[in-house]
């Protein structure tokens, strides 16, 4: 039997008891990691667990600075423009300003977003 390893503090937690510990598919990402090349024929078992989390905290991280952006524009829905901004506004997010550029006719405003607002509260 095969004790529990590094990755054993990913594992706890998720949604609810019902949908397991992983709030993303990993057979959809273990898919995905199969189609992304022609020499990828095995993938162990821990890579799409530490995938799975590091989508986790990209779309928190994505989500956490759009919400900023519109409680800086005194709103309390999010649009796909807050977004678009908080992608532009962000340096670590230039893999992703092409595609955002592409989707949205509008021009968006560059405000820089405050880094000390994101602290890690989990």
């Amino acid at each position: 039997m095969r004790q529990a390893g590094t990755y054993s503090g990913i594992l706890s937690g998720g949604i609810s008891g019902r949908t397991g510990p992983h709030s993303l598919p990993l057979a959809r990402i273990k898919k995905i990691m199969k189609k992304s090349g022609e020499d990828v024929k095995m993938i162990s078992g821990e890579a799409p667990i530490v995938f799975s989390k590091a989508c986790e905290l990209f779309i928190k991280e994505l989500t956490q600075r759009s919400w900023m952006v519109t409680m800086q524009g005194k709103r309390r829905t999010l649009n796909k423009e807050d977004v678009t901004s908080a992608v532009v506004a962000t340096d670590i997010f230039d893999f992703l300003v092409n595609l955002v550029s592409e989707d949205s006719g509008n021009t968006v405003d560059a405000t820089p977003l405050e880094m000390d607002t994101f602290t890690s509260s989990s």
